[in-house]
């Protein structure tokens, strides 16, 4: 696989599809060759969904807002009707949601809604320009679906790296028929935040253009950054006006150390982790949250001794994995990005940017730690579960049980009902994840994806075929990669998921069913690894 032209784009062209696809060069598909985001096929795929009939309204109205994070953290951001986190959505298995988009973000920002997760209608995915238009400051746009899975999703905007700020929300798709047996749920969703505080994410985003260039081999924690340093490109456009969006503009003064000239101000320097496989992410962040508070003035959540919670964990950060734990429980996990699992118990999670997890537990008596470590980065987020009397624990408290049995999820095992029937596949695509911190050109394979040709080098399937995906990590970094409208089985039996962690130099093949005619973004979740070009198009052909 290292033998591959670095230079070639991402798969043979498209009278290769049908057979095993593998990189070779082309110029790209004829956009008219491909299903159209609004066309016929997507329509009547839509007309195939069983629906309630019953509606969902909901209004994200998104602007600049001084939001409270505890403990006297106050930052200017951007936020969904001036809340540290949006507003929980929930709605029934087969409910249609109407959901509209009100910006009053800056003039000249553009900004869109993706439902993370959700296998919906291609033209609602919110990916500009690809399934929609930009949403323009002072405009609006409605998305209308039937959200047909359950599940734990959430809402974030898919235009620069606009995930680095409050943009979210936590969305549950809610079954009527739930097998599980608990009392309650908790929804806890996790955070890495800066903005506001250092800087901006578009500040950040061009402080790591910039690279590790002229930093000189002994830099502390950046690994082996050989490779495919010679890959350049461009990033996929900035998520506002400002010259500091800009990977080619400069960064300001305080950003820049005196070593060489180089920024350092938002880089992570030194962070590594054994569950990662080597550099744990490239972001200096001063907070890590749960449910939009801090640390030191943590969310509280109350029950009694005995009773038997549904934890809905949530990684909407952009920089960040999570070793999750609670002190002195077992967590049982039963789903795994919306979809069930074999149940299994464990000490810890491993929660990757994208990646969602549920987990049952019974609550002991007393005041516990919920504790989100940091992957890699000597920080933590933390909440608390209170049953009975006891004082706080210390906002630094490491649980024993971090130090425990974590499960990945290639050893979790997707229960019979959601298993993908035994088929021979129909074609297979390498997705070579691509470049080096040495000069900060992510790609796949080689080709960084371009927003102002989003359909030059798209990844072809036909509606019908069962497809195989081979996520080839030819990085030293770690990568979630998540892809729209779909969710894929990891392996022959594995769970089924929409965002899977591939650890450095390392290989893992998933299956799907071409089953939602559209374009589909393929890509890292790391928000500033897929702004950089680690995406691509996966494009059913017309």
């Amino acid at each position: 696989m290292d033998s591959i032209n670095r230079r070639s784009i991402l798969f043979a062209g498209l009278g290769a599809v049908g057979a095993l696809a593998a990189c070779g060069s082309s110029s790209g598909a004829d956009n008219n060759t491909l299903v159209s985001p609004s066309g016929p096929a997507v329509a009547a795929t839509e007309k195939k969904r069983v629906g309630t009939g019953r509606q969902r309204n909901l209004t994200l109205t998104a602007a600049p807002a001084m939001i409270d994070l505890g403990g006297g953290v106050t930052p200017q951001t951007w936020a969904f009707d001036g809340r540290p986190l949006g507003k929980e959505v929930r709605l029934s298995v087969g409910d249609t949601l109407v959901a509209e988009l009100s910006s009053r973000l800056p003039s000249g920002t553009t900004t869109s809604v993706h439902f993370h997760g959700i296998a919906l209608r291609n033209d609602m995915d919110g990916v500009p320009p690809v399934t929609q238009p930009f949403v323009q400051a002072g405009s609006a746009f409605t998305y209308r679906f039937v959200a047909d899975t359950p599940g734990t999703y959430f809402l974030h905007p898919h235009v620069g790296v606009q995930l680095d700020r409050g943009l979210y929300a936590p969305l549950i798709v809610e079954d009527p028929d739930e097998s599980l047996g608990y009392d309650d749920e908790w929804v806890v969703l996790l955070d890495d935040w800066l903005d506001g505080v250092t800087g901006t994410p578009d500040e950040v985003y061009a402080e790591l253009r910039h690279g590790m260039s002229g930093m000189g081999t002994g830099s502390a924690g950046m690994g082996d950054m050989g490779g495919m340093g010679d890959m350049g490109g461009r990033g996929m456009g900035s998520d506002s006006a400002s010259p500091s969006a800009s990977a080619s503009s400069n960064v300001s003064p305080s950003a820049s150390a005196s070593s060489g000239g180089m920024p350092t101000k938002f880089m992570l320097m030194g962070g590594s982790s054994a569950l990662l496989g080597g550099d744990a992410g490239d972001v200096k962040y001063p907070y890590h949250l749960i449910n939009g508070r801090v640390a030191t003035d943590p969310d509280v959540y109350t029950s009694r001794p005995g009773k038997t919670v549904r934890l809905r964990i949530v990684n909407a950060g952009s920089d960040t994995a999570y070793r999750v734990a609670l002190g002195g429980h077992k967590l049982t996990i039963t789903h795994t990005d919306g979809f069930p699992v074999q149940h299994q118990e464990v000490d810890a999670l491993l929660v990757g940017m994208g990646e969602r997890y549920d987990v049952l537990v019974t609550l002991a008596d007393g005041v516990f730690p919920l504790v989100a470590l940091a992957e890699g980065k000597e920080a933590n987020g933390l909440a608390l579960v209170r049953t009975g009397s006891g004082d706080k624990p210390s906002e630094t408290v490491r649980p024993t049980e971090l130090d425990g049995m974590v499960v990945t999820a290639s050893e979790l095992r997707a229960v019979d009902d959601v298993r993908l029937k035994s088929a021979e596949v129909d074609v297979t695509h390498r997705i070579r994840l691509t470049g080096n911190m040495t000069e900060y050109n992510w790609a796949i394979n080689g080709t960084p994806f371009d927003m102002n040709d989003p359909g030059a080098h798209p990844v072809v399937v036909q509606e019908g075929q069962r497809v195989r995906l081979d996520f080839i990590n030819s990085t030293d970094m770690w990568h979630p990669v998540h892809l729209h409208g779909h969710t894929y089985q990891i392996g022959d039996s594995g769970p089924r998921k929409d965002t899977a962690i591939v650890l450095p130099r390392r290989k893992v093949s998933v299956y799907f069913d071409a089953d939602n005619p559209g374009q589909w973004m393929l890509h890292c979740h790391n928000a500033y690894h897929g702004e950089a070009g680690m995406m691509a198009n996966l494009a059913y052909q017309a």
